[in-house]
């Protein structure tokens, strides 16, 4: 009897960890986005497809009427705008070209404003602003003012979410509001464009019933594109959000996201915020997989501000993804052993009914199975802990000992406080030797670096000519010129962060960079994207 209770005793406890896993109601969907992410390249080896035949025409353009270059650059334009940034900038250049050449300044106005979108997207505000200041929008036709006074208003927002600055919120969301009043008194009634500003705008002011009614009503009179249903759904979902619907939220997110991928959208904030409130609602794998995805897709593009929207958060879903993983090991290992309790139990039941029928033997070969069933397991767990252990706890190991340094230090000066032993901690203060200390934080950090990127310097090497490789001195890991690469790799881009972090000038940072840009084989351009290439082991 008492073992028939222990049974249902374990039994429930595998039934209890069971519900650690709830079904979630977005899975389906989640799964769905993570296959489209799988076979992402068919997508975009169709708009390539349209590219290259669109290209194709252009070994004629000389040829062909002024106005017909226009509309030849303008479909390329609209092929690259959130695709590639470099050649959406090109086009939009030949697009302003050319309408110079006709002298039509409905032209120049309409290639203007694609300018300032790819900028806008590329997170280059001062140019975005500069572009658009030029432009003469009395000349514009409507559908054109829409686009200019909604580029206004989205260049507010996103400087204003950029910046985060509260003393200059209110002003940023007053032009907003400004400027999307100007688009939508441009905007055709019942149109894609008056739906999506009214949406965008309700957001703003925290309507967010108002911007879900909108889209409803949006969904039932129009037939849309995937760039639109992205979009709107992007909204959409900021409007459940605001109304702390996160299931609601979360599904927008995956349908937005699952629209760019579709249409081959690079530029594109539907996947790095699902990817973040899913990190917040603690679905760390599958935050992973959709943040690298955003940043793979910001790098394609060549968006600088979303680039650096991911980098602020993909240390912290990494690292919440590798804790979630050795949890779930832990998890698996406690099945295991439960599991294998339950077989010992059943092979004790059969002993007692059939004690006659070979009762030693069977129980001595399931006792050696359900043995190497744990040896396994526990041979794959300590492997995990011993690459964790090698990739987290150094950190951790390094910050201990600058705490006991700090702690030590504490300790004397108290000690001479105490005993007014002034001189004697002028003295100590002396022989902190803080060049010292940076060397071997320098080390620390190279050393961890190699570990995350062990090809760095052979990859770095191999943009230069032979002559012009660096090598390394004896002991050294990396040499100034290699460090400065190395922290611009891990997403710090800013000359003024590295040269606060390798205590130099920023004037002799920016000499350090075009020393190496100089030498190097690649054109200046190309220098820095193939730096952020190098890949992680």
């Amino acid at each position: 009897m008492a073992s028939v209770k222990t049974l249902l005793l374990l039994t429930g406890i595998l039934l209890s960890a069971s519900c650690v896993y709830p079904q979630d109601q977005n899975g389906k969907l989640i799964e769905e986005l993570k296959n489209e992410i799988i076979q992402k390249e068919i997508y975009v080896q169709r708009k390539r497809n349209i590219i290259d035949g669109l290209g194709n025409r252009l070994k004629e353009v000389d040829q062909l009427p002024l106005d017909q270059q226009f509309d030849l650059y303008n479909s390329l334009y609209h092929q690259y705008k959130t695709f590639i940034y470099d050649s959406a900038s090109k086009y939009a250049g030949k697009l302003i070209q050319t309408a110079y050449k006709l002298d039509d300044k409905s032209r120049i106005g309409y290639a203007r404003v694609k300018l300032s979108f790819i900028r806008l997207s590329a997170g280059m505000f001062k140019e975005t602003f500069d572009s658009l200041s030029v432009i003469e929008t009395q000349y514009l036709p409507d559908t054109t003012k829409v686009d200019y006074y909604w580029l206004l208003a989205r260049s507010y927002t996103d400087l204003n979410n950029y910046n985060k600055d509260m003393g200059y919120q209110r002003i940023y969301i007053e032009l907003n509001q400004h400027y999307l009043d100007s688009a939508l008194m441009w905007c055709k009634p019942g149109s894609f464009f008056y739906y999506y500003l009214t949406a965008v705008k309700n957001i703003h002011i925290n309507n967010y019933q108002k911007v879900i009614d909108t889209v409803e009503e949006l969904f039932k009179k129009q037939n849309l594109t995937l760039p639109q249903f992205a979009v709107t759904y992007y909204d959409l979902s900021n409007a459940y959000n605001g109304l702390n619907q996160p299931e609601r939220a979360v599904e927008s997110l995956i349908r937005s996201s699952l629209s760019d991928i579709r249409a081959a959208t690079k530029e594109t904030a539907a996947m790095y915020t699902l990817a973040r409130i899913l990190h917040e609602q603690g679905d760390q794998k599958n935050a992973y997989i959709f943040i690298r995805q955003a940043l793979d897709d910001a790098e394609f593009y060549g968006a600088r501000q979303r680039m650096v929207e991911i980098g602020s958060i993909l240390p912290l879903i990494a690292s919440a993804e590798l804790n979630s993983s050795e949890a779930n090991r832990r998890i698996w290992l406690n099945y295991t052993v439960g599991l294998a309790v339950l077989l010992l139990l059943v092979i004790i039941f059969m002993l007692i009914i059939f004690k006659q029928f070979r009762k030693l033997k069977a129980a001595e070969q399931s006792i050696k199975q359900a043995n190497d069933i744990l040896q396994e397991t526990i041979y794959k767990l300590t492997e995990a802990n011993r690459i964790k252990e090698e990739f987290i706890g150094y950190y951790f190991s390094i910050n201990s000992e600058y705490l006991e340094k700090i702690e030590s230090f504490k300790r004397s000066v108290e000690q001479k406080l105490n005993s007014k032993k002034y001189d004697d901690i002028k003295f100590i203060i002396n022989n902190i030797n803080t060049k010292r200390e940076r060397e071997e934080l320098y080390f620390s950090f190279d050393k961890v670096f190699l570990k995350l990127f062990p090809n760095f310097v052979r990859t770095f090497n191999t943009y230069f000519h032979p002559e012009d490789q660096i090598t390394l001195k004896e002991g050294q890991l990396l040499n100034t010129e290699l460090r400065i690469f190395a922290l611009f790799r891990m997403g710090i881009t800013e000359a003024e962060d590295i040269a606060r972090i390798l205590n130099y000038s920023v004037n002799t940072i920016y000499a350090y960079k075009t020393k190496i840009r100089t030498k190097s084989i690649l054109p200046n351009e190309e220098f820095d994207r193939k730096i952020m290439e190098i890949k992680a082991d």
